[in-house]
């Protein structure tokens, strides 16, 4: 028993006739992702520069993005802080110690003083 969105028995369509509605799709979903730059690949010679964005209005923008953001809750935040410091150090140490190995071996092969 089929248990997907797609049932073997509903929307069946010749293997052709299936591709070629795919493809549309894409292409509309495409030219719709798109929105007003659709079919302009460059500026025309007497096209004028987009209008900018007003430094209010970005602001307001970004006010608005960061009112979506998750914020981490105090204990997530000490939890990721000391991961990312635990691996730091790791890091660390693993390149003081190719560092050292690879200056011993320098010294072995060159002969240090």
């Amino acid at each position: 028993m089929p248990c997907g969105v797609r049932s073997a028995h509903v929307g069946v369509a010749s293997a052709p006739q299936a591709a070629t509605d795919t493809t549309d799709q894409v292409r509309a979903v495409a030219i719709d992702t798109r929105g007003e730059t659709a079919g302009k690949p460059g500026k025309a010679a007497g096209e004028k520069k987009a209008k900018r964005t007003s430094p209010v209005l970005f602001y307001r923008q970004v006010v608005a993005e960061l009112r979506k953001v998750i914020w981490p809750r105090r204990n997530e935040l000490i939890t990721y802080t000391a991961v990312v410091l635990v691996f730091v150090l790791i890091m660390v140490g693993i390149v003081f110690g190719l560092d050292t190995l690879m200056g011993k071996v320098v010294l072995m092969v060159f002969g240090g003083s």
